[in-house]
C-alpha cells in the first residue's frame, strides 16, 4: 500500500490534482479561523471556558464538530458548506413529492442545470437566515447558557452588526461552495464530502488532547481514567471501524438476465447483470436529521413560563435535553428507524426501475415483468433497509452509550460511530477508489492485490 501511494505522485497530472485539492481545503480551513468583523476574540475565549465548566454545550457542541469549530470561534465560515448540503436535502426531497422537479430530475443534463441553479439560490436564501440567527445569538450569548454579563459584540450597532455578519457568513460559505466545485471537477473526490470530511477530522487533535488529558498525568493533572480503559477503548474503536465499513459496503445483488435478439442469423444482448440494493441506502441522512431534532426539543427545558403548558414542555425538554439519559436514547434510536425508512421510501422507486427492467428487455429470473417486479424489489428493499437501519442505529448510539457510561467527553466519543465515523469512512473509501481507477488506468496497481475497494465480490 506503502508503494501504491508512492506512486500516487509519480503521474504528473495525479500529483497536480492531489496538491491542487490539499491547497483548497487549506483555503476553506483558513475561513474556520478568520472571526466575523465586530467580534470580541477575547469574549469568545471567556465563552468557551464557561461553557465547558457549565457543560452548557449540547446543540452547539454537536454543529460545532460538522463546522470544524468555526462555531466556537464565532469565524466567518461558521456554515462552511452545509447550508449548500441542506438546500440539496430540501430539493431531492421535494422531488418525490413536486412532479416538476421530478420532470426535471428525468431530463437529463439541461434539467439538472436548472435544478442546481434553484438548489444555489435556495443556498443564499438559508445562509440568510442561519446568519441572522448566529448575529442575533451572538448580541445574546446568554441563550446559550453562558450567563448574562458576557459580551461578545464589541461596541457595534446592532443593524450594523447583522449587516456584516449576513455578508460575512453568506460570502465565505459561498466561496466554500465554489472550493468544493473546484475540487470535484480539478481535483480528487467530490469536493463537497472531502471539505465536510475534513471539518469533522480537524478535531482529532482536540480528542487526541482529551484523551492524553484523561489517561496521562500531563501538565501535572492526575489522569482521571486507566490504561486498561484506554487500550480497550482502542481495540473497540478499530471494531467499530470496521464495522461501518462493511455497513457501507454492503450490498444486495439482485440477478438481472437479458433477453437475447437475433437479426440476420446472429444474437445480440444477453448474459446476467446484476442490481446493486445498498443495506444503508439512507446512508447519514437518519441521524443527521434525529439528532438535531432532539437536541432543539431539548431547548425547550429553558423555558420560564408558569402556564401548564409551559410547564409541560420544559419538563419534556429536561427528559430529552441530556442525551445521556435513557429517553433521549430511546427516542433517539426511534427517530433514526423513522428516517431510515422515510428516505428510503421517497428516493427508491420499484415502479420506475422495474418499467426500466422491461424497456431494456430484461427480468429478474422467476418474477413477471411490471407490478410483480416492482413488489418483489420493494420486499427486498425493506428487508435490507431493516438490516441497515438496526445497523445504522447501533452506530449512532455507541457515543451515546460510551458518554452515559464511562464520562468520556463528546469530542472522544463522537470518533467511535455516529455521523462522525460514518461521513469519514464513507469520503475516504469514495476518495480511495476513485485514486485506484486512475492508477489502473494509468496501468499501475491499486491499493488491493486481491478484489477491489468497491466491496467483496
Amino acid at each position: 500500500m506503502l508503494k501504491t501511494f508512492a506512486n500516487l505522485f509519480k503521474i504528473p497530472e495525479l500529483r497536480a490534482r492531489i496538491f491542487f485539492t490539499i491547497g483548497l481545503v487549506a483555503v476553506a480551513r483558513l475561513l474556520a479561523m478568520i472571526p466575523t468583523p465586530g467580534v470580541d476574540w477575547a469574549a469568545i475565549v471567556e465563552m468557551q471556558n464557561m461553557m465547558e465548566q457549565n457543560n452548557a454545550g449540547g446543540l452547539v457542541a454537536w454543529f460545532d464538530t460538522f463546522t470544524g469549530g468555526a462555531l466556537m470561534q464565532c469565524s466567518v465560515g461558521t456554515l462552511s458548506i452545509w447550508p449548500y448540503i441542506s438546500a440539496q436535502i430540501i430539493i431531492q426531497l421535494m422531488t418525490a413529492v413536486i412532479p416538476a422537479l421530478g420532470r426535471l430530475q428525468r431530463e437529463g443534463d439541461a434539467g439538472r442545470k436548472t435544478l442546481n441553479l434553484y438548489i444555489r439560490w435556495l443556498t443564499i436564501g438559508i445562509c440568510v437566515f442561519q446568519a441572522l440567527a448566529l448575529a442575533n445569538t451572538m448580541l445574546h450569548p446568554d441563550r446559550l447558557g453562558v450567563g448574562d454579563q458576557l459580551q461578545l459584540v464589541t461596541a457595534m450597532p446592532p443593524f450594523l452588526f447583522y449587516v456584516n455578519t449576513v455578508i460575512a457568513m453568506t460570502g465565505a460559505s459561498m466561496f466554500v461552495m465554489w472550493l468544493g466545485d473546484q475540487i470535484t471537477e480539478r481535483g480528487i473526490g467530490n469536493g463537497v464530502s472531502l471539505l465536510i470530511m475534513i471539518n469533522i477530522t480537524s478535531r482529532l487533535p482536540v480528542a487526541v488532547a482529551d484523551a492524553a488529558r484523561r489517561y496521562f498525568n500531563i501538565g501535572g493533572a492526575q489522569a482521571q481514567g486507566q490504561i486498561w480503559e484506554l487500550l480497550v477503548l482502542l481495540v473497540f474503536f478499530f471494531a467499530v471501524l470496521l464495522g461501518t465499513v462493511a455497513i457501507t459496503q454492503a450490498l444486495r445483488k439482485i440477478p438481472i438476465h437479458s433477453t437475447r435478439a437475433i437479426s440476420r442469423g446472429a444474437s445480440y444482448g444477453g448474459g446476467v447483470n446484476y442490481l446493486p440494493l445498498r443495506v444503508n441506502f439512507s446512508g447519514v441522512m437518519p441521524i443527521i436529521f434525529a439528532g438535531p431534532i432532539l437536541q432543539i426539543i431539548g431547548m425547550l427545558s429553558r423555558l420560564n413560563g408558569t402556564n401548564p403548558v409551559s410547564a409541560f414542555l420544559k419538563k419534556t425538554g429536561e427528559l430529552i435535553a441530556q442525551p445521556t439519559t435513557m429517553t433521549h436514547i430511546i427516542l433517539y434510536g426511534a427517530l433514526i428507524l423513522f428516517f431510515t425508512f422515510f428516505w428510503v421510501a421517497t428516493q427508491f422507486n420499484a415502479m420506475n426501475i422495474s418499467d426500466g427492467l422491461k424497456r431494456d428487455g430484461s427480468y429478474i429470473p422467476g418474477i413477471r415483468p411490471g407490478l410483480a417486479t416492482a413488489e418483489y424489489l420493494d420486499a427486498v428493499m425493506t428487508r435490507v433497509t431493516f438490516i441497515g437501519a438496526i445497523a445504522l442505529l447501533l452506530i449512532a448510539i455507541i457515543p451515546l452509550l460510551l458518554t452515559s457510561s464511562r464520562q468520556i467527553s463528546w469530542e472522544i466519543t463522537s470518533f467511535f460511530g455516529g455521523t462522525s465515523l460514518l461521513i469519514i469512512v464513507g469520503v475516504a473509501l469514495d476518495t480511495l477508489r476513485r485514486l485506484e481507477s486512475q492508477l489502473v488506468m494509468r496501468n499501475y496497481d491499486g491499493f488491493l492485490k486481491h478484489g477491489r475497494i468497491t466491496g467483496r465480490r
